[in-house]
Formats: C-alpha cells, structure tokens, sequence
C-alpha cells in the first residue's frame, strides 16, 4: 500500500509539474485562443467596429483617400478615418498566425459607400506589409438584414452559422444574427481587445451575444 501511495504521488507531482510548464508556455494574450476551439469564421461589421466614423459621415468629402503618418486615412476634405480599438492587432494574427490558418475571415456590411469602404481595407495598414483587405477572404457588403449576410457567407463557404463568431457595433444587428444562430460579439466601441478577448473566451454559443463587460 505504501508503494502505491508513493507511486501515486510521484505521478501526481509530475502530472503538477507539466501542468504548471504549460500554463507558462500559454500565458494568456489579447489574442489567446479559447479552449473550447476557435471559430470556422470570423465575420467582422466595417463602420463603426473596424473604424470610425462612418462612410456616410464623409459626405461632400470622401474618396481619394491619402495615409497619414499616424496611420490614419485623410479623405479629400482632410477629415480622419481612423481603426478602432485593437483592429490592426487583431487582424494581423489572424492573417499571420499558423494556429488560425484554417479559419475564414470575412466582412458582413450595410455601409452607405461600399467603394470608399473598400478604398480604406486597401489602404489602412495592420502591419508586415498587409492592408486590411489581405485578411479579408470573403465579402458581403451590401443593404439588407444582416442575417442574410451571414446566410450567404455560410452558402459562400459551407460554415455552419453555428460554427461562425460575428462581431458588431450596432445592438439591433446583434439581435438579428443572434436569432439565427451565430455566436456573436457587441462591439459598441469597436473591435477592442476585451471584446476579442470576451468573444473568444465564450466561443461557441451559438445565439448569444457576447457583451463586452
């Protein structure tokens, strides 16, 4: 009996060792990866979630867009567009780390001028050489539910909506996706690091909306 116990305690020892050399190893990061897996998709809103302001706020300026030094877009008025939150992080790991190679990332958005909008993926900058556009595999930009968005992306790629993580900066597209399924992100200030953090760390649950505390 005393030789079990002994033995037993060595493998629990070890088994405490490992454990704790792991947790060093995974030291949790903005862009930590939740246990339970990570989305098949990652749909990400424009206006308002990636930046700020609005494309329709631009109106009597717009398009030709020039990068400032800070990494801000001037229109042709001289007004700011700028990303929100943690975007030009969060992008770059999902267009440059192996572990989410296999997710899709992709745009749902209702936005006033879908030319300008695509005009600033090409032009704001998230690091190593890539714009926001080199993240995006898939784009869904027009008027409409923003349920039929997600539709469409699910039809595009055969992802299960369930198996999709959809951020927002507006509660009623929230409610809409929510309702058909998706496992959704309120982003009432952008794409910030807790709301990733938030969304991933609940991912999946499918028809709940993540608040971002």
């Amino acid at each position: 009996g005393r030789s079990w116990a002994m033995a037993w305690s060595l493998v629990a020892a070890c088994s405490s060792a490992s454990a704790i050399r792991a947790g060093l190893r995974a030291a949790p990061s903005v862009m930590a990866a939740p246990n339970r897996g990570l989305p098949r998709a990652v749909v990400f809103d424009l206006d308002g979630c990636l930046w700020e302001p609005d494309m329709y706020m631009l109106w009597g300026g717009g398009a030709p867009f020039r990068l400032s030094e800070r990494g801000d877009l001037i229109d042709c008025r001289g007004q700011a567009v700028r990303m929100l939150g943690a975007v030009p992080e969060i992008l770059h790991e999902l267009k440059t780390d192996s572990r989410w190679a296999g997710t899709v990332v992709a745009v749902a958005s209702c936005t006033d001028e879908p030319a300008w909008a695509d005009e600033c993926m090409r032009k704001f900058q998230i690091g190593s050489g890539y714009c926001i556009k080199d993240v995006m595999q898939v784009l869904q930009i027009t008027k409409g539910n923003k349920q039929g968005h997600l539709r469409r992306i699910a039809e595009q790629t055969g992802i299960p909506l369930e198996q999709m993580l959809f951020l927002d900066n507006e509660r009623w597209n929230c409610d809409q996706v929510s309702a058909i399924g998706v496992s959704v992100a309120y982003a009432p200030d952008g794409v910030t690091a807790r709301v990733w953090e938030r969304a991933l760390a609940a991912f999946p649950c499918p028809g709940r909306i993540i608040d971002p505390g």
